[in-house]
């Protein structure tokens, strides 16, 4: 019972009357998710409630042992789920049912309504918004919630359609302690209230929770238990089934994909630890989300310390599991966790499991891999900018786009196998945009040659690039920075690499070019890359390359780029045809302006003077038409 007078109601915050919407008013292939969320939710309790009475001991009383209770009651078509965990204040039930406070919802809430069948399923536990999935059931919820230690209890409860009632719960009809929530379930989901079906799912998707699961068949009855609670990464691998890791996965990592691949050892020597860990088969959609870190459960010796502690570096933030030290103190404040010369052992320990793992994984399963690294490829290179001991180990572990594989995946160990005569480097080409990369005309040449060049388009690309001199000896070389040096390698087509045989006019076209632009370019020459284009635009030998010269340019790190080189084709017919003009200088002039804005436009930017283009661009075609 509650008190009417002290009952206080109260609208939903935007985003969540949102979300409720969507969840009551869609429709999932696979609603049994939101037990799972729940069951979840209790858990995380009581390993809370297991923490905190390491330091307050009197918080667990005379019921010291964590459970999760399923009480079904047909009669009154009623499921409840109970937990004798660490509960929640007034405070706490408004701020954790009444709110999403976590980035990026607005983007989450779209995904969702967009979602259909087990991909909308898939979307809930990615947000920590599980509990609101008990709507897809409940025509009602009452949360009644005391707090370890307290002496106050309190009843939250909503139907879900926009708004939800806070009162002070009478003793009697709360918990000693922890959470109970009753759902008292539409006409449609009155099979959540027979045994059989709830203990199918218990062991399905929460069977490996480290809090024993009990099941309450009607009111009254003792409970019997459904999931002893044995903590799965404590048994040995070979009595762990593929299913059996696969639950426990859904369960940690809140999704419901495969893992693609599962870490699980235990280490001995200086520090003894056990570590369980996946790298999931899909990418979360905010993964590039900048408050966005990584989900490793901590524990010690079983007991649930933080999932807010950095056990992996963030290259590798899509690794889900947990890590059970055996030498971490109980009563490590979660301040000093961060500074343990422990945790920092153990951390280098983990990243050099999982990277070792991902390794074989790459060696022996290649096709798997390759599904992996599309997924994560990206972040794994961060790695590569921001982590110099690991490297070395990390270009072994990349995949790459390139000329010769566009829509395959190349590892730089075969990229260095397929090296042409005389080639001594290898050479990329970054961008935002795979299609745009491929139709770069500074790939000519190297087409030309058979040379394979890798396409970058990933951000993180221009910048590790530049931290990462060589792999296997070779130095990493961007093709639209400074000489492309490809005439020691044999072209492979019928095209010849002389220059024509009068080479005078050329040179003297090129040195007009050069005084006509004056300071818009640092330097006009003839173009070794090119074959078929006109004109493009490079960097010079020093600096930037050309797309991280744009990328700091457009974060305003950087105030004046370097004056771009721009090469000429001279075998190119509209090149060839001015080179030839005679005693016309102000044609030549336009067109040199023209060539430059050509290959502007060509690097993917507007002409320099729109204004001075379109009228040199009118000049030249009146002077082009009869009169």
């Amino acid at each position: 019972m509650t008190d009417a007078a002290s009952t206080e109601s109260r609208p939903f915050e935007a985003d969540v009357a949102k979300l409720l919407h969507l969840m009551v008013h869609s429709v999932y292939s696979d609603k049994d998710v939101f037990l799972r969320e729940l069951i979840s939710n209790a858990a995380d309790a009581c390993e809370r409630l297991r923490y905190e009475a390491i330091a307050t001991p009197a918080l667990l009383g005379d019921d010291p042992k964590p459970r999760i209770t399923l009480a079904i009651d047909p009669e009154q078509r009623r499921l409840t789920v109970e937990d004798n965990g660490i509960g929640m204040s007034r405070d706490e039930m408004v701020e954790a049912l009444g709110t999403i406070a976590r980035s990026g919802t607005k983007a989450f809430l779209d995904r969702l309504q967009a979602a259909e069948g087990e991909a909308g399923a898939n979307l809930i536990g990615q947000f920590g918004v599980g509990f609101y999935s008990a709507f897809m059931v409940a025509d009602r919820v009452d949360v009644v919630s005391r707090r370890a230690g307290s002496d106050q209890a309190w009843l939250w409860s909503s139907d879900g359609k926009g708004s939800y009632t806070m009162a002070a719960a009478a003793p009697e009809d709360a918990p000693a302690r922890g959470t109970r929530v009753v759902l008292h379930l539409m006409a449609d989901a009155k099979n959540y209230t027979e045994r059989p079906e709830l203990e199918r799912i218990v062991k399905a998707q929460s069977g490996h929770v480290p809090v024993p699961i009990a099941i309450i068949d009607k009111p009254g009855e003792a409970p019997a238990e459904v999931a002893d609670g044995a903590a799965l990464w404590t048994k040995p691998k070979s009595e762990i089934t593929p299913a059996e890791y696969t639950d426990f996965y859904r369960s940690v990592a809140g999704q419901f994909d495969e893992p693609a691949l599962t870490v699980h050892y235990r280490a001995e020597g200086r520090q003894e630890y056990t570590a369980l860990l996946f790298v999931p088969g899909t990418r979360p959609f905010d993964l590039f989300d900048a408050e966005r870190k990584g989900r490793i459960k901590l524990y010690v010796r079983r007991v649930f310390i933080t999932d807010d502690v950095e056990i992996v570096p963030r290259f590798l933030r899509f690794v889900r599991g947990l890590v059970d030290s055996a030498d971490l103190p109980l009563n490590v404040s979660r301040e000093m966790i961060q500074e343990s010369p422990i945790l920092e052992s153990i951390r280098k320990g983990v990243t050099t499991r999982v990277l070792g793992d991902l390794e074989k994984f790459a060696d022996k399963e290649p096709e798997a891999y390759n599904k992996v690294w599309d997924a994560f490829g990206a972040v794994l290179k961060e790695g590569l900018y921001e982590n110099f001991e690991r490297r070395e180990g990390l270009l072994g572990l990349s995949r790459f786009r390139t000329t010769a594989a566009p829509e395959g995946w190349c590892s730089l160990k075969d990229y260095v196998a397929g090296l042409k005569e005389n080639q001594t480097a290898i050479y990329y080409l970054a961008g935002d945009d795979i299609a745009r990369l491929q139709a770069s005309p500074h790939l000519e040449g190297f087409r030309a040659r058979g040379v394979e060049v890798l396409l970058l388009s990933d951000p993180v690309d221009s910048f590790w690039v530049t931290m990462a001199p060589s792999f296997d000896g070779k130095p990493f070389r961007s093709v639209t920075q400074g000489e492309a040096d490809l005439a020691l390698i044999p072209r492979s087509d019928s095209g010849s690499d002389q220059k024509p045989a009068d080479d005078v006019p050329t040179a003297d076209f090129v040195s007009f070019v050069k005084t006509t632009l004056g300071d818009a370019v640092s330097d006009v020459r003839v173009s070794e890359r090119l074959t078929e284009s006109a004109v493009c635009l490079v960097a010079p030998t020093s600096g930037p390359d050309r797309q991280l010269e744009k990328m700091l340019a457009g974060a305003g790190r950087l105030r004046a780029g370097a004056k771009p080189v721009l090469e000429i084709n001279p075998h190119h017919a509209l090149v060839a045809s001015l080179i030839g003009l005679k005693d016309d200088d102000s044609i030549k002039a336009d067109a040199a302006h023209l060539l430059l804005d050509q290959a502007r436009v060509l690097d993917g930017e507007p002409p320099g003077d729109p204004r001075a283009f379109a009228d040199r661009l009118a000049r030249v075609i009146g002077r082009a038409l009869p009169a």
